[in-house]
């Protein structure tokens, strides 16, 4: 190393911290505080309790090593239920995108009605999640008395199980949340849109682009950005859904909707098996931590490519 670049090393090593430095570093540190807190320090604590027998209650526990993983993989329900959240997840994330994109270009049209329109597509997802529940949870009802399959008895169509088959039952949860999510994402694509300069569109005119190219040449590669914040807040939030199954379907039948923090609470609190439901936390984590991260190299990869 020649002695300039030592020289300008040393310097810099030297340098105080500016007053916007300063200020950057106390702003930043009580939400460094409360993230430790909140959140590094009870995962340490999961990764700790997972690797003991402890019951919840006693302070007499033991070291299992990893035997708590062990029977994570030894029970499929247990796996069952990690493999519906991701089911869960991946698919309404896919389906909120699909759906939401042509919805919010719809809804950037002129109509009559088109701000009453725009209310009620964005108020679906405004209930809670357990209240969406429990009111799907009759609509779904496999009884003849069930809203849908009175609907299907004026056709002469025999009722469906809807939430008593284990298929039906996931198809019904996945409905649900897509159902409630459209409304909601298609609100952020139109927000997105507005900011979308007119003189491209008009220049596309002007070229002989019809609507179909103009989606394709000039919203999509506008909303990459809308699109990559939409699907990471669809995937990390279901990833983490208990209200909307739990309601609609308790977890069943046969628990095949039972999801993954649901899971953890029953095996934690309801069966006092700390041990196994701190495991089950922390393989969730590592799950969710390589799910997002597949997802931000995809949405990346997406952004350069529009770029």
């Amino acid at each position: 190393m020649n002695a300039s670049a030592t020289s300008a090393i040393a310097k810099v090593r030297r340098r105080p911290l500016s007053p916007e430095d300063r200020a950057t570093f106390f702003f930043l540190l009580p939400i460094m505080v409360v993230f430790a807190v909140l959140t590094l320090v009870p995962l340490l604590s999961s990764v700790y309790y997972s690797l003991t027998d402890y019951n919840g209650f006693s302070t007499d526990f033991n070291m299992v090593g990893l035997k708590n993983y062990v029977t994570i993989f030894s029970e499929p329900e247990l796996l069952h239920s990690l493999g519906f959240t991701l089911l869960f997840a991946v698919s309404t994330t896919l389906l909120i995108t699909v759906l939401a994109l042509p919805l919010a270009v719809t809804l950037n049209k002129q109509f009559y009605g088109r701000s009453l329109a725009r209310s009620l597509f964005f108020f679906l997802g405004i209930p809670a999640q357990a209240i969406l529940g429990l009111i799907w949870r009759q609509i779904f009802s496999p009884m003849k008395s069930g809203i849908f399959n009175q609907i299907l008895d004026l056709f002469t169509i025999p009722p469906i199980p809807w939430t008593s088959d284990d298929h039906w039952a996931q198809f019904c949860v996945i409905f649900v949340g897509v159902w409630m999510g459209v409304g909601w994402h298609a609100t952020l694509y139109l927000a997105y849109m507005q900011a979308i300069p007119a003189d491209l569109y008009e220049q596309s005119l002007i070229d002989g682009a019809n609507s179909r190219q103009q989606f394709i040449h000039i919203t999509l590669p506008q909303l990459v950005p809308a699109i990559v914040v939409s699907t990471f807040l669809i995937m990390t939030g279901n990833l983490k859904v208990y209200d909307l199954p739990f309601t609609l379907t308790a977890g069943g039948p046969r628990n095949a909707t039972m999801t993954i923090t649901q899971a953890i609470l029953l095996r934690g609190t309801g069966q006092s098996q700390y041990g196994v439901g701190s495991a089950l936390a922390v393989l969730f984590t590592i799950v969710c931590l390589l799910l997002v991260t597949i997802q931000q190299i995809v949405a990346s990869a997406i952004q350069r490519r529009f770029e």
